[in-house]
């Protein structure tokens, strides 16, 4: 029973089944305002109407989603004085500067655009109303990079010293912080990936009505510029995976071992990467596993004959350099975690490339299997995400912020299991039905598919909206 009410556990439950909650609305929010004012400027420069339903109905998505999110990200805020206020009091000088900068600058940046852009479609000129959605995609990306760079510091912590009389991290260039390798590396990794995302839920929603022969002068063209970003931004996201493979290695080489369950040092063909590995109940020896000679070493130092550190050795050094203690993560969630995440990014860009094959020159699959495969898309790409979120966050462990501050040392000392259970049966009850309310508003929107084609204005000549009001 004490286990159950350890505040430790119950606090790393509830921060985490937040978070990835959360997260469920970031990418989709990143990838949809990028991708709504793509389809708006077709329209402001083509003035084919079918580019204006495709901005109407794809930002119907978008606010539903935005407003859910912004709802959600509140809460994240106050667990870092309810549940994590020994980790806020050590590190606050230095986390919450990019916190601060993106609350109080990308945020507001983005909602008063949105703002103007949802009000003013009949008070803005054409172009200038295009720049607001433009101006808000760009908030909602740099909103993302403040972020990343916080993150980034628990990762590889710069910028800061150690106040030993007040016993906290304190900043010394914000430069440092935003500048940080492993956020630089994340960031790019990132963004691509929320595109993927967003491409994932124009292919599904396209599928979707394609599948039934609906709107088709609307679905074709998002079904094509859906599979052309899939493939685009999964390439991306790939290449840019790589080079935070690099930072990860020189500033984290446990989370690396990890994730190829390498227990030994290991260099050349050794270094082989893990397709399936088995390992002892202990995780401390392998038993079997199925292995790629050479390409591990590869992608961690860009030489075929590079040095991998193993998990084992890396333990017996961070005992020397931190004390005595446990300082590998959960293998098997790090392992798995990994290859779902390169897993499903594999199948997106093979179903972009499948996609686009089969739709050359105008043709639709007749195949009913084509259509279901593709409508997977959209949850299948943010399940990519979720498992990469995972994957960073749980490698990390058990650091907080890695070589100065244990998960178990950032909780706060006074609250009980009771306290947080009582909470996470709150918050996991409220999320819950948001999630039904957010699930059943988006489907009725995809569902519903794009409103008929406006009139054409008898002054400007162009299709307007035919409402106002989203």
């Amino acid at each position: 029973m004490n286990e159950l009410l350890d505040p430790l556990l119950l606090s790393r439950w509830q921060f985490g089944l937040t978070t990835i909650y959360h997260f469920l609305f970031v990418p989709l929010t990143i990838g949809m305002a990028t991708t709504v004012a793509i389809f708006q400027t077709a329209w402001v420069r083509t003035g084919k109407v079918h580019y204006l339903q495709m901005t109407q109905f794809f930002g119907k998505i978008f606010l539903i989603n935005f407003a859910m999110g912004v709802v959600t990200g509140i809460v994240q805020e106050f667990q870092f004085g309810m549940n994590w206020s020994d980790y806020s009091r050590f590190v606050g000088d230095v986390f919450g500067a990019p916190l601060a900068l993106e609350g109080l600058l990308a945020f507001f940046f983005e909602a008063t655009f949105i703002g103007l852009w949802i009000f003013g479609w009949d008070k803005l000129s054409p172009k200038i109303h295009l720049l607001t959605i433009w101006a808000a995609a760009i908030g909602s990306i740099l909103s993302a990079y403040f972020i990343i760079a916080a993150n980034a510091f628990m990762q590889n912590p710069v910028g800061f010293q150690i106040n030993e009389e007040r016993g906290r991290a304190e900043l010394t260039s914000i430069v440092d912080v935003l500048t940080n390798k492993v956020a630089l590396a994340a960031f790019p990794h990132t963004i691509f990936a929320c595109f993927m995302v967003s491409a994932g839920l124009v292919i599904t929603v396209a599928a979707y009505h394609l599948s039934r022969n609906q709107h088709l002068d609307t679905m074709k063209p998002a079904l094509k510029f859906g599979l052309w970003t899939m493939l685009i931004a999964g390439a991306l996201t790939t290449l840019a995976g790589d080079q935070l493979s690099l930072a990860m290695v020189q500033t984290q080489p446990m989370k690396m071992a990890a994730a190829e369950a390498m227990y030994h040092t290991s260099t050349g063909a050794d270094a082989s990467f893990s397709i399936f590995t088995l390992g002892t109940p202990d995780g401390v020896h392998e038993l079997f596993s199925i292995r790629i000679p050479y390409l591990l070493s590869f992608l961690s130092t860009h030489t075929f004959n590079g040095t991998v550190e193993g998990i084992n050795d890396l333990q017996a050094q961070y005992v020397q350099l931190y004390g005595p203690g446990d300082y590998t993560p959960i293998i098997w969630v790090t392992y798995w975690s990994f290859r779902w995440m390169i897993g499903l990014g594999i199948f997106h860009i093979l179903v972009a490339l499948t996609g686009l094959w089969l739709t050359r020159k105008g043709r639709m699959p007749e195949q009913k299997w084509v259509w279901k495969i593709a409508i997977w898309s959209f949850p299948a790409s943010l399940a990519a995400m979720i498992v990469g979120w995972v994957f960073t966050e749980m490698g990390r462990q058990p650091w907080l912020v890695f070589g100065l501050l244990k998960t178990a040392d950032g909780v706060s000392p006074n609250i009980t299991g009771l306290d947080v259970l009582i909470s996470l049966i709150a918050f996991t009850a409220v999320y819950g039905t948001l999630a039904v309310v957010e699930f059943k508003l988006i489907k009725k929107a995809a569902q519903k598919g794009p409103d008929d084609a406006p009139a054409v204005d008898e002054e400007s000549g162009i299709h307007q909206p035919v409402t106002t009001v989203y």
